[in-house]
Order: structure tokens, then sequence, then C-alpha cells
């Protein structure tokens, strides 16, 4: 299978070449080189930027109509290549087949859905206390964006941060993950090929420090938007607020599960054991606290591991693949070394706990019960396959639990009484909550987080605040 062709996209112009560094793309499943990505040159990123300075004094006047047919126009050619788009993003990144073109076709929705919203950008009239004076408050664009995005879902995150962008009048300079960029590339091909105009959209790579200290310090770039993890995201955070940039984090989290004694204990067995391993564990979100109430633990637990040690891990291109490796090399001994640590304080290893011989980052999905409070696995976000199992007596005892980290990103919970849910609903500090099933994530919903895990939201109405000046205006006639 042939991997597309990779490059730096600026000003409406695919480039790669011309004696440009280029960094080796490998597949994970394999360890081989799959590809050739060329880095931006301060001459690059330069160029970049005054593109998209340039560029957004005519975007920001373009009508929300003309916005709404680019990213309608996204929307339609992403399903219509989502096949091969998510090929190449298994090939780089990992993540099984279906996984990778489901990326790709539910962020079609997150297109269209912006499409929508930027078309009810309103501002509002404030009825005044002279009847000679008219008071307006008036949305605009805050400018030139500059956007970093992860390579656990490549495709999904760009395109988060381009759609409000664009559709908020912005203009933007992307620089994507060097490990998974093909889905990066496509979206720039996505857009180039939806007629978005040159400069809008801008996508650049290199050595990731490197290219943040020289876009966040230009005086073009108004507003910073990035998706990582929380170190990363504090230092950027920092530096954004020392030159009065607006910033949006969406960062790492720990999410807590909650399982009740009343829960249906067979539905969310089905519905958290893919969800767990989706990505390998990749996953900000991903449910990695499993706090069970002491009358179903044992069950939860059995099942649990049944389910789990049912799994097919391998190459994601093959068609019975349920979970693919791990993105790079580097996770294979982070994730083992939460392993060695839950060893070292008596924990039980349930199923899984090393890596899987061969070629390839590939590791066992893993659970560990009887952890102490003090393990890595119980204060460090893991992001990978491994998840810890813990017994609760009370809500009031499990909220305290749950809540103890700095993170709140997202948090699930089931339960089969109203009681109880609206006890985890309103306790649980989590900028998200899910009760009962898996609702996150969808183009309509925001998506964020609070504490350590972030600063505002993406998607559902929320999405264009972060992308907006709020002027106001009062006129006396």
């Amino acid at each position: 299978m042939t991997y597309p062709q990779l490059s730096l996209y600026i000003d409406g112009e695919f480039i790669h070449g011309g004696g440009r560094r280029e960094q080796d793309v490998l597949n994970p499943a394999t360890g081989q080189v799959i590809g050739q990505l060329p880095h931006a040159t301060r001459e690059d990123l330069d160029r970049a930027l005054a593109a998209a300075a340039r560029a957004f004094t005519t975007w920001k006047k373009s009508s929300p109509m003309e916005r709404s047919k680019v990213l309608r126009k996204v929307a339609e050619l992403a399903r219509e290549r989502a096949q091969d788009i998510g090929r190449g993003i298994t090939m780089d990144q990992g993540k099984p087949l279906a996984e990778s073109v489901g990326e790709v076709v539910a962020c079609s929705e997150h297109a269209e859905w912006h499409a929508e919203e930027c078309r009810r950008i309103y501002g509002r009239v404030i009825p005044a206390r002279n009847d000679s004076v008219r008071q307006m408050v008036l949305r605009e664009p805050v400018g030139v964006v500059a956007a970093f995005s992860p390579w656990n879902f490549p495709f999904n995150q760009a395109i988060r941060k381009i759609a409000a962008a664009v559709g908020a009048g912005c203009t933007i300079v992307l620089k994507g993950p060097e490990d998974a960029p093909s889905g990066v590339v496509a979206l720039a091909r996505l857009f180039h090929d939806a007629g978005l105009p040159a400069g809008v959209l801008n996508i650049v790579w290199g050595v990731p420090s490197e290219v943040s200290d020289h876009l966040i310090d230009s005086p073009v770039v108004r507003k910073i938007t990035f998706t990582g993890s929380v170190p990363v995201g504090k230092m950027l955070a920092a530096k954004a607020a020392a030159l009065m940039k607006r910033s949006t984090m969406e960062l790492g989290g720990h999410a807590p599960v909650i399982i009740c004694d009343d829960a249906d204990i067979d539905a969310a067995i089905k519905m958290l054991v893919p969800y767990k391993f989706r990505n390998a564990g990749q996953v900000c979100v991903s449910p990695t606290r499993f706090f069970v109430q002491e009358g179903v633990y044992e069950r939860f637990v059995a099942d649990f591991v049944g389910r789990t040690q049912g799994l097919k891990v391998g190459d994601g291109l093959l068609p019975d693949t349920k979970m693919g490796p791990l993105a790079q090399q580097r996770r294979v001994g982070a994730v083992a070394g939460f392993i060695d640590d839950a060893r070292e304080r008596g924990a039980t290893v349930l199923t899984g706990g090393a890596p899987i011989p061969g070629a390839g980052n590939f590791f066992s999905p893993t659970l560990i019960a009887d952890l102490p409070e003090d393990s890595r696995l119980m204060n460090e976000e893991p992001f990978g396959p491994v998840a810890g199992i813990l017994r609760f007596k009370t809500i009031d005892e499990v909220l305290a639990r749950a809540n103890r980290l700095p993170f709140g990103l997202a948090a699930y919970a089931f339960t089969g009484s109203n009681r109880n849910a609206h006890a985890l609903s309103t306790g649980l500090e989590a900028g998200m909550v899910t009760i009962n099933h898996l609702g996150l994530a969808l183009a309509e919903t925001p998506f964020g987080g609070i504490k350590d895990s972030g600063i505002g939201s993406e998607g559902g109405t929320e999405t264009f605040d972060g992308y907006l000046n709020t002027k106001f205006v009062t006129q006396m006639n």
C-alpha cells in the first residue's frame, strides 16, 4: 500500500523537497520507515505567518455563506476520501483501520456543524437609556491563529481547530503531529480542493518547541489553541498569557469510571471494554480509574477481564484487529513503567502487563487491581492500554476519590438510580460527565475540561467563543 506524499502547505501551495530537513515517518506496527516529512525553515514559518496575515484582511470580511460553503464541501470530500485518508492514518498512527476511517467520517460532521453555526454568529442590540443612542455588540474574528494538534487523533483534533477558525473568519497556521502527519496533509488537500482562499489555512512541521516559540512570539498571531499534555499546555499558556494572547487548551485527563451496585453490568462492560482500549488507550478521555461498588465488584472484574482477554491485538490494517500498536516506541517503555510501579507497590495484574514480543510497538491490554492511592497509575495519566480497578462503598467516598486529582476532563458513571445519577453528575469535577452511555465528542456538544485539563471548549455552540472578539459600539444620532 502506498503512503501519501507529505508536504508543507503555505499560501495555497503544497511544498516539499528544496533541501529542507526531513524526518522519517515510521509505521508503528512494523517499525519501518514509510515516509519523509519536510520541516519548515524559519523562512517557511515567516511566509506562513505573512500569508495568514494577508489573507485575514479579506477573509474576516467574507460572508458567512461563503465560509459555510467551503466547510460543507470539506465534509463532502472527507466522506468521499475517508478510506484513503484512514489508511494513511493507520499506517503512521497505528489504530485499526475501522477506527481511522470512522475518525474521518465523524469529522465530516464537525465540518458540517461549523458550516451551520458560522451562519449564526450573532451580535445584539442593547436598549439605550437615551433614545438618541444606539448600542450594539459585535462579534468579530480575533485574527491569525496558531494551532497545535496531537498525534492520537490527527484528523479529528486538527479539523476542530481549523473549522472553528475558518468559520469564525480567522486565518490559521497549524503545526500538526510529526509522528502521524498524513491526516493533516489530507485535511489541507480537502480545504484546498474545497476552494478555501490561499493563506487562510497553512500547515507547517518541525521541531515542536522551535515552531511553537516562533509562532507564539510573532506579533501577527492573536490566538493560541493547543491539544496535548498538561505540562506542555501550561508552558504554552504561560507564554501566550505573557504576550496577552488568548488561548484554548484541551489538555490531559485521568478519567474516573464509577460503577454502582445498581448498574446494568452487562451493558457497562459491553461499552467500556472497546472504549477503554480504542486507539490502544491513547485517548485524553480514556477511562482509566475504575471505581466499582463492593456489591458488584467481583462480577464486574471477572467480566471485564474476560472481555479484555478476547481482544485481538495486531496491525491496524488487518481486518480482525481490535487494538493496534502504541504510536511510538517510547510509549512502550512509558506504559511498562506504570505496571512496574504497580507491581512494586503490591498491586495485582489481572491480565496483560507486558509488551508483546516481535516487531512493532505492541502492548497487551492490561487491567490492574488492588492499587494503592499513591501508585503512579492512580495519579498520572497512563495514555496507554492499562486501567486500574478499585472498590468503593459509598457515593460520597467515591466522589472524593474521583475528584482527588488535579485533572478534570471527562468522567463516567453507571447506575440505575436517578438519585445516584444526580449526585454523580453534580458532584464529579469534570468538564464532561456521561452517565449510562458514552456520549462525548459529538460535533454539537462542547468538548473541554476544567482544572489542569484545560481552558475553553471546542464543539457545540461554544465552539467559536475563543475565536471572536466582542466589540461594543455606541452611537448617538
